[in-house]
C-alpha cells in the first residue's frame, strides 16, 4: 500500500490525552512520554500540579513552564487544565477524586465535539471507584457515548494481529443471551461496515462474526440466537454485496487460518474475544470506540495501582494508542484500499 500521503501531511492531528485516575499509572505514564522525543502534537488534559509532582516522585525532571505547558529535555507537552478537589496518594483510590476523573471527560468530549482537537486518548480510570462515589458509571465507551448525543458505540480492539470488536461490553455473563438482539447485532456491523473504510482505509472488509453458544449454537440444540437472530443479520448483509463469514464456532473461531481472511472479529461478549486479542498483543493492543463523532483510542490496560510511583510503568500502550489515533485521523478523507491489500497497521 502507497502511505506516502500519510508521511507527506503537513497537518499533524491535533491529539488530546487524559491522565486517567489520578492515584494509577496514567500520571506516570504521560511524564515518561514527556521525556521521549516524537513528533505527535499531543495535549493532556487534566492537573498540571499533580504530573509536577509524579515526576518529582520518579525523579524525571521537567518544568512547569505555567499550568498550560511542561518541558523536559526532550519534548514539550501542552496542559488543558483540570484540577483536583484534593490531594492524591500513589496506589491509593479516593472517591473525592471520581467527580475530577469524570471532569476531564466531560470537558475532552465537548473540545473533540466542537472540533478544537481531532481526536482523543484515555489513560485508564477505575470503573469501581465512581461507582462507589455513587454515580452510576460503567466504561470511558458508555459515557462517551452518552456525550456524544447517545451514540451507538461499539467497542473494538486492535492489535499487530488482530481486531476483535464486541456487540455487549461491560455485562454480566448472565445477561448477556438477553442482550443479543438482532437489531443490535445489525447496528454493530453496520457500524463496522461503514468506519472500516473512514476510520482504516480498507473499502470491503471481510468479518467474521462468532456465535453466541458453544459450537455456534450446534444448529440449535445448543441454543437458539444463532438461528433465530445472528443468521439472519448476516445473511442480510450478504445480500447487500458486503463481505461476512459465520455464525462461526468461537472456540475454533481464531485458528490462523481464519485470522488471515479476516479483518475484523465480532464477538458477541467480552470474555469471548479479548482473551484471544489480549495473549497475541498485550501492550500493543489498542481500545478504540467506533460509532462515535469524534476518534477515540486507549490503552490496553488497567490503572495497575501497584506499578503506579515505582517507575516500572511501560508507555509501548498508549504509544500504540496515539499512533493509532493519529492513523486513524489520517486516513479520513483518504482512498481506501482493499482488505487484501491491508489488514494491519
Amino acid at each position: 500500500m502507497n502511505t506516502a500521503w500519510m508521511t507527506s501531511n503537513k497537518k499533524k492531528p491535533k491529539i488530546l490525552v487524559t491522565t486517567g485516575e489520578p492515584a494509577g499509572i496514567g500520571p506516570d505514564l504521560l511524564i515518561k512520554l514527556s521525556a521521549i522525543q516524537h513528533d505527535y502534537d499531543l495535549t493532556v488534559i487534566g492537573d498540571p500540579h499533580l504530573l509536577e509532582e509524579r515526576a518529582k516522585h520518579l525523579s524525571i525532571p521537567i518544568n512547569v513552564i505555567s499550568d498550560t505547558v511542561i518541558r523536559s529535555e526532550a519534548s514539550t507537552l501542552k496542559i488543558l487544565p483540570v484540577y483536583l478537589k484534593t490531594d492524591v496518594s500513589i496506589g491509593k483510590l479516593n472517591t473525592e477524586n471520581a467527580p475530577y476523573v469524570l471532569q476531564m471527560l466531560d470537558i475532552a468530549s465537548e473540545e473533540c465535539l466542537a472540533g478544537n482537537f481531532d481526536a482523543l486518548v484515555t489513560n485508564p480510570l477505575q470503573k469501581s471507584l465512581i461507582n462507589e462515589a455513587g454515580i452510576p458509571f460503567s466504561g470511558h465507551t458508555e459515557y462517551l457515548a452518552e456525550k456524544c448525543a447517545h451514540a451507538f458505540p461499539v467497542m473494538l480492539l486492535s492489535c499487530p494481529e488482530l481486531r476483535v470488536a464486541l456487540v455487549t461490553t461491560h455485562l454480566p455473563l448472565k445477561d448477556v443471551a438477553n442482550s443479543i438482539t438482532a437489531e443490535k447485532v445489525e447496528n454493530v456491523l453496520r457500524i463496522i461496515l461503514r468506519e472500516m473504510p473512514e476510520r482504516f482505509g480498507i473499502r470491503k472488509p471481510t468479518i467474521s462474526v462468532c456465535g453466541l453458544n458453544p459450537h455456534a449454537g450446534e444448529n440449535g440444540h445448543l441454543g437458539s440466537e444463532e438461528n433465530d437472530v445472528i443468521s439472519p443479520v448476516i445473511k442480510q448483509l450478504i445480500s447487500e454485496g458486503h463481505k461476512l463469514i459465520g455464525p462461526l464456532p468461537a472456540d475454533t473461531a481464531f485458528r490462523l487460518e481464519q485470522r488471515q481472511q479476516t479483518d475484523v472479529y465480532v464477538c458477541m461478549y467480552h470474555d469471548q474475544g479479548l482473551p484471544i486479542l489480549k495473549t497475541l498483543g498485550f501492550g500493543e493492543a489498542v481500545n478504540i470506540t467506533l460509532g462515535l463523532p469524534i476518534i477515540r483510542t486507549s490503552v490496553d490496560h488497567g490503572t495497575a495501582l501497584q506499578l503506579a510511583g515505582t517507575g516500572q510503568a511501560q508507555c509501548d500502550s498508549l504509544l500504540a494508542a496515539i499512533d493509532m489515533a493519529e492513523k486513524m485521523c489520517l486516513y479520513q478523507n483518504q482512498p481506501g484500499v482493499t482488505s487484501i491489500e491491508k489488514r494491519f497497521g
